[in-house]
């Protein structure tokens, strides 16, 4: 910069004084020079000629060289400004022009978005299109760079409030991961001790019967050894004295026809020696798994904890659920119910008939039925078949059932059960006390979409009304049926 500015002053200076031209004027050979400069060159000279070329010039007078002059004017201007700004410190303000025209650029083409010079106004380019001054498109635009900022900005803080979120989720999930291999080991740990027991009895059970019948064979086969050594000894006496002489054989014979007698029965084989092995193996895996089914609980509903409230515990088995007053660092993600304090079950119905029973005790606050698969769960929820809900709800003494309006329930007697019956296609959810099977209430209307067991335990902001809501499991029974 300071180069380019030296060669432009150089440019700018008189061949006489080597000065910055002051008050240039021109000659007709085209050479500049100083007014003063030149008067003084031609001074007592009769002959006017120029200083540098020696062309004869006409004239006392000549022409100043206006062009020449408003560059010489312009240049001295900003090196006065430069100059200042360098002795401040304050670094020269460049000034934007037209690459086209040169000029300064005052206006803004809001159609083509571009600064414009006053030549490029009245142009064909920007004919009729809308201009504004250059500092108010300036101030526009950076109204509308700070709108964007701001919507920026919003977008980044949820970006990263989500990606807080996804690394929480992801925490969970391995946690989860964890924990759930941990109870599925411990679940089959059961079953193997289970079988392990079992098949330790059964051998039990064959041991004992084989050796009670290799006993009981041993004895037998001892006894019958006596007997043919007794009839051995007979058949070697007899045969002994059959071949001695005849008086003596006759003199023994007596002796000899009562040895020869024998009073003993024909031996026979014992039926049911040997091992039942019908008895053993027989069906043995149904047998197992029967009697199985006498330590397993079966219920027909399960709990999906990933919808539990964080304030909710659902326990191991998916079975129960309490309100613990406590607020768990959980993931909020879509499908968890909160700030309300419910939980669905695990598995939803489209069609047939289903019904589970939830143990209430004596809890003060609880509600339970069913809810649809679409229903919002976050924010404060009113229960009622409008936004999805079909449930009955017990709210201290009083019991009641939310349709268009509230509805309370006459009850002969404080149920401690609850039976939820659900038929899907005829579009009625009844609630029943299961000691008499008394009807509670029943919602009738056209059910879309699935519908999930709902479940909300309650807890009172002074810790009340603690306890869990339980389902209830159902006596499984194995029907064997024979094929014609």
């Amino acid at each position: 910069m300071a180069a380019a500015a030296s060669f432009l002053e150089e440019e700018l200076c008189c061949a006489v004084c080597s000065d910055i031209f002051k008050d240039p004027v021109v000659l007709k050979c085209s050479h500049s020079f100083c007014r003063v400069c030149l008067q003084r060159c031609w001074e007592g000279k009769s002959i006017r000629e120029c200083p540098l070329c020696r062309r004869k010039s006409s004239g006392d007078d000549p022409p100043v060289n206006i062009v020449l002059k408003n560059i010489v004017e312009s240049y001295l201007q900003q090196r006065s400004v430069r100059n200042v700004a360098e002795k401040s410190g304050v670094p020269e303000k460049s000034e934007s022009r037209c690459s086209l025209h040169g000029e300064k650029l005052l206006f803004f083409c809001k159609k083509d978005l571009e600064p414009i010079c006053v030549v490029c106004q009245t142009a064909k380019k920007h004919k009729n299109h809308q201009l504004c001054p250059l500092e108010e498109a300036v101030l526009d635009k950076k109204a509308e760079l700070r709108r964007s900022l701001i919507t920026l900005k919003e977008k980044l803080e949820k970006f990263t409030k989500v990606k807080q979120e996804f690394e929480e989720t992801a925490k969970h999930i391995k946690s989860q991961s964890q924990n759930t291999e941990r109870k599925i080991k411990e679940e089959f740990e059961e079953l193997h001790q289970f079988l392990s027991e079992e098949e330790e009895a059964r051998l039990a059970i064959l041991r004992v019967e084989g050796m009670e019948k290799s006993k009981r064979m041993k004895e037998k086969i001892e006894n019958i050894s006596k007997h043919v050594y007794t009839l051995t000894e007979k058949i070697r006496d007899v045969e002994k004295a059959m071949g001695a002489e005849v008086s003596s054989f006759l003199k023994t014979i007596k002796d000899t026809k009562e040895k020869a007698q024998c009073s003993l029965q024909d031996p026979e084989l014992e039926s049911g020696a040997l091992i039942d092995v019908a008895k053993h193996l027989g069906s043995l895996k149904f047998r197992v798994w029967e009697k199985m089914m006498e330590t397993v609980q079966y219920t027909p509903v399960t709990l999906d904890p990933n919808t539990a409230a964080p304030w909710l515990s659902v326990s191991d088995d998916l079975t129960s659920v309490r309100d613990t007053g406590v607020k768990q660092q959980l993931p909020d993600n879509p499908e968890r119910f909160s700030p309300c304090v419910g939980v669905l079950g695990s598995e939803g119905f489209n069609s047939g008939k289903h019904s589970w029973e939830v143990e209430v005790g004596d809890k003060p606050e609880w509600a339970v039925g069913v809810a649809a698969e679409s229903v919002s769960r976050k924010g404060e929820i009113t229960c009622c078949p409008e936004n999805g809900f079909w449930v009955i709800l017990r709210n201290g003494d009083e019991y009641e059932a939310w349709e268009s309006s509230r509805t309370r329930l006459k009850l002969q007697r404080e149920p401690q059960r609850i039976r939820v019956q659900l038929d899907y296609d005829k579009g009625q959810v009844s609630f029943f006390n299961p000691t008499d099977m008394s009807l509670i209430y029943t919602f009738k209307g056209t059910f879309t979409g699935r519908l999930f067991p709902y479940f909300s335990p309650y807890l009172n902001n002074d810790g009340s009304n603690p306890g869990a809501l339980k389902i209830c499991p159902v006596k499984v029974s194995v029907t064997v049926t024979s094929s014609q």
